[in-house]
């Protein structure tokens, strides 16, 4: 497998829950657990890249390799982008998006992720299963993702796609989509452009980032893993689902 590295976007505000990278889970920062995740990856280095001074100081308490960002930035694709400047990455490096909030994703979709763009037509790669019910098909808060016979992305939306046209179809409509999971992996060149362009109009519609990767024409795969993730964490609910998860408690 091509070598990559693997940059984690943190930022302390969260209007759903305030401080979330420093929220604890078995007596750990929940930064502590994704990097951890990461260091457990094939990646050839481990960055959180942060604006907060107090992710920093707890970061490199724990060990972490820290990379200091813009408080500006409007993503975490932004952010890592300007990691990569900062580390004067070549456009060839592959840099996998593992999100700050997302302390139970197993270190082999990491690696699947960035494994992906061995395939030298993928722009951008990213990960989605089957979907577990017609409730989350039907649900925005899951996006969904729609392939070619090529493992490519065609689409992304937050509505239910594809429409079942024939009543009663949910269910067979729920089996052409995918349950699109929040990671990425990205050659340094290809991000770059990213984020130099402009938010397309479905991008701004659909407040969906990867649709303007679609709109640019850059190819995205879309790989299905052998696992699911475990759930990322918005809120307090999720924090206390996933600490039970990670924890046994």
């Amino acid at each position: 497998m091509t070598d990559f590295v693997v940059v984690i976007p943190s930022r302390y505000a969260s209007l759903r829950l305030p401080g979330k990278p420093l929220r604890e889970i078995g007596g750990k920062p929940m930064i502590r657990h994704v990097y951890e995740r990461g260091c457990e990856s094939a990646a050839s280095d481990v960055v959180i890249a942060t604006d907060d001074e107090r992710i920093a100081d707890a970061a490199e308490a724990f060990g972490a390799r820290v990379c200091m960002t813009s408080d500006h930035h409007r993503s975490g694709t932004e952010r890592i982008a300007e990691v990569a400047d900062l580390m004067d990455w070549s456009d060839e490096r592959i840099v996998v998006n593992l999100q700050g909030d997302e302390p139970a994703m197993p270190a082999s979709l990491i690696d699947r992720c960035a494994s992906l763009l061995d395939d030298a037509t993928a722009d951008i790669a990213t990960l989605a299963s089957p979907f577990e019910s017609c409730a989350d098909f039907n649900d925005p808060n899951c996006v969904k993702v729609v392939r070619d016979a090529l493992g490519h992305a065609i689409y992304f939306s937050r509505a239910a796609i594809p429409y079942a046209r024939d009543r009663g179809g949910d269910e067979q409509a729920a089996g052409a989509a995918l349950h699109h999971h929040g990671i990425y992996a990205y050659r340094c060149g290809v991000l770059r452009r990213f984020v130099a362009a402009e938010p397309s109009e479905i991008e701004r519609c659909e407040r969906l980032e990867q649709l303007r990767a679609l709109s640019l024409g850059m190819t995205i795969a879309v790989g299905v893993p052998a696992e699911r993730p475990g759930a990322g964490v918005d809120t307090e609910d999720d924090l206390a689902r996933v600490a039970a998860a990670l924890t046994g408690a």
